[in-house]
Formats: structure tokens, sequence, C-alpha cells
């Protein structure tokens, strides 16, 4: 790897340039901290997190980076950092993310409470650079993102990396398998993987992580949501007088919409139903409103509302919980795209919530947790969302039990995110002192096959 990888990044990177640099363009993402995509940035002062209770310089809890993709790993970080603070006061936690829309959210979720950095490209000088600033005594991955630059180099410094909440869906894994031994080696360089099923964990080990460092916990999205009836959605009243929501009038909310979707739904919506839409990406906001004159958007200003709409477009990042606390049937998106298939979004949220959820046959992102759902009557899945969904708004009695029964499978599955907990923490010092070379013996010991 290392220098040789660089080079095949760099050429794979200059062949596809007139696709990336043109997608780029179309959706604005060219807008990017890219000094930090090359590893570039203040270093982290040696301090303890603002939240931690710690005093000023005092890191005897050690230094954990998280690193989060987007804004959904960014969001399932949440209540992993609660559980890390609550049990290590002074730990100092640093939360990297790749994309744009994942940067944005760390920031606006956790503000100046922990250090929010950008995650580099795998080249090895990206790469140094940001260990370099960061100087983590551990790292966790959430969910994947095993880049072997990136590995290598924790490996060389002795930092341990550790997969938490695991996932890797066949899709994936076939894409893997054909990159042969150099991600094999990426992932033997793994030192622990916490996954959330069975068969994830098998193939983990058969891309390279050791068998008895893998070890199967669950998801943690099942208390990432709220708790069933524990908590009002701050903000949710003000968003449906904002838009101009009538209340006293059925509401179905669409979250996490894809290609195509969209169309779908405004042409099967009923008259006197409601219906607010909220795409998956931000780029494609305005193609949607695009889809329906006179859609209400939470951007536009109240002044030039079209009067009688009862469409609205949910155009704003970080409003999703909010939108589904408003909604009397929900539908999760990218799960019925006509021409291609996007893996499903996360049914979890809008069940603890309390709303009657549908959605599409194309789940395979969220196989394990819809099958759950689906076994315990709490969730339909259907060719045709907007149907079930009109379906459910006329059959309150079916629609209650629906989310009884999914709020009770939500209930039984909690208490993941305690194990990754208990996880991390084994991998950081001990408290009072960095033992690096007690955490390398531990290292070394684990990896052996």
């Amino acid at each position: 790897m290392g220098r040789g990888l660089d080079i095949l990044y760099a050429t794979g990177g200059l062949l596809s340039s007139p696709v990336w640099a043109f997608n780029l363009l179309r959706t604005g993402k060219w807008r990017t901290d890219w000094p930090g995509r090359f590893g570039f940035g203040q270093a982290l002062a040696a301090t303890s997190n603002t939240t931690s209770g710690g005093a000023s310089g005092d890191t005897s809890g050690g230094r954990l980076m998280i690193h989060a993709v987007s804004v959904g790993e960014v969001n399932a970080t949440a209540a992993l950092i609660t559980e890390l603070q609550q049990r290590r006061p002074n730990l100092q936690i640093i939360l990297s993310a790749t994309t744009n829309t994942g940067h944005a959210r760390a920031v606006q979720r956790y503000g100046d409470k922990i250090s929010i950095v950008r995650y580099p490209f795998d080249f090895t000088g990206s790469v140094r650079r940001l260990l370099d600033r960061v100087r983590p005594d551990a790292v966790a991955l959430m969910e994947l993102e095993v880049w072997p630059n990136f590995v290598q180099a924790c490996r060389q410094r002795n930092i341990p990396v550790v997969v938490i909440n695991g996932r890797l869906t066949a899709r994936s894994f076939r894409r893997y398998q054909r990159l042969g031994p150099m991600i094999y080696r990426a992932f033997h360089q793994v030192t622990a993987a916490g996954v959330q099923t069975q068969d994830y964990a098998q193939r983990f080990a058969s891309l390279g992580v050791p068998d008895q460092s893998v070890t199967v916990l669950d998801t943690m999205k099942w208390d990432t949501a709220p708790a069933p009836g524990s908590v009002t959605i701050e903000g949710a009243d003000e968003l449906a007088a904002d838009m101009g929501i009538d209340r006293d009038k059925p509401l179905i909310v669409a979250g996490s919409t894809g290609p195509g979707e969209e169309k779908i739904l405004l042409e099967a919506k009923l008259p006197g139903v409601q219906l607010m839409i909220v795409p998956r990406k931000p780029e494609r906001f305005d193609e949607v409103a695009a889809l329906c004159p006179g859609i209400i958007r939470r951007t536009q200003p109240s002044a030039i509302r079209h009067p009688t709409s009862d469409i609205y477009l949910l155009d704003t990042m970080g409003e999703l919980r909010k939108a589904y606390a408003l909604a009397d049937v929900v539908i999760v998106g990218r799960t019925f795209c006509p021409k291609e298939r996007l893996g499903g979004s996360d049914p979890i949220e809008p069940i603890a919530l309390g709303k009657p959820t549908v959605q599409g046959t194309d789940y395979y992102n969220f196989a394990e947790v819809v099958e759950a759902f689906l076994a315990d009557d709490g969730i339909v899945v259907s060719d045709d969302p907007m149907s079930a969904a009109l379906r459910l708004l006329e059959n309150r009695e079916r629609a209650a039990q629906l989310t009884a029964n999914g709020q009770a499978v939500i209930a039984r599955r909690r208490g993941a995110t305690q194990r990754y907990a208990d996880l991390l923490l084994k991998y950081l010092p001990p408290l009072g002192g960095r033992d690096r070379q007690g955490m390398r013996a531990c290292m070394e010991f684990e990896a052996e096959p």
C-alpha cells in the first residue's frame, strides 16, 4: 500500500476526472473544505470536551476519534457519544465526517461541544497530516469505511482501529472481494469489529478481520431514535406553523425520498390529504420543486407561497425528525425507486415517534431492521406505498396497532450502544495515562490469525 496506492488513487482520479468534475459542478459539491480533504487544518489542543466536566488540559480520559461518513452516521453517534461521556467524563472526542452534509450536520448537532474535523482523501500525506493534528489514542469507524492507507497509518502508530455498528451488505461485500489482497490486508489490520448481524460478521471475517476480533452487538439505531412515548420533538409545532400545515387535516410525510419516488407519490395523492416530501439529498430540492408548481417550500418566503397548496417540500437539512413528529403516516423513501436500487432508509425513527410507517420493497441496507419489524407486524412493506398509507389513514385502529407493535420491537432491541461503548473503552488507554506499549501488545495479540 502506501505510495503505490497513492499512485493508483491518482491515476484513477485522473482517468475519471470528467465524470466527478461534472458531478461536482452539477451538484455544487465543489464548494467544500478542500484543505481539510487533504488533511490540512489546525492541530487540536490537548483539552477535554467542554461538556465533560474535566479541567482544561486534563486529557487523562484519552482521545477518541469517531469517523462518520455522512448525515446518517453522524446522527447515529449521538447516543454513543453521550454514553461515552457519562462513563469517562474526561474523554476527548473528535468527530470526523466526509461529506459536506455530514460535516454540516456534525457542526449543527454538536456545535463546540466536541471537535469536528474533515475526513481526508486516503493519500498517505493526507492521512499523516490528519493523524498528526488529531493524535487519537483510538479510532472508531462507523459502520464500515475501512480505507487502506488510513488503517495502515494507524497501525504504524499503534492506534487501535475499531469498526462500530458494522454493516457490510452483500453488494458491498462483492465489490470489496474484487479488490483482492489489497483490501484483505486493510481489513486484517482492523483491531476489532463490532457488527450488527451474524451475516455481517461472516463477511468482515471473510475480508480479513480475525474471527476472534469480530463481535455481533446489534445496531445502535435502536437506541438513536427517541424512546417510544418519552419525548416531545422541539421545533415541530414551529415547523407546522411556518409552512402553513393544517393540523386538522391528515398529513403524510415521505422522508428521505430518492429519484423518481416523488413523482409517484404526487400522482397517487388524494384531495384532502396533505403531503410533505423530504428528499434525501439537498442537490435534488429544486428538481423536486419543479415537479409541482405551487409546492410550499420550507425556505420560500411566506409572502409568495401558493395560498391553496397542500403539498410541502422540506428543503432544509436536520429537520426530518420534526416532520415525522407532525405526520399521521410516514412513507420511508429510497425503497421504491423505479429505476435503481438504493437500498432503503432507516424506518426506526418514525416508528419510535409513534407513526404508522410504510415503505417499499427495496430495503437491503436495512434488511435486518425491516425484517424484525415485519416479524411482529410493526411496519407495512408495499410496492405501492402511497396506497398503503392512504389505507392506514382510513383505518386508524389498524394504524394504532401497527405502531404499538413496532414500538414494542424497538423497546426489546435497545441497548446496543452500551455494548459498543464497552468495546471502545477496552481499546482506550487506562485512566491516568497513555500506555501505548500496552495497547500495542493488545492489538498484536488480537490480530493473530
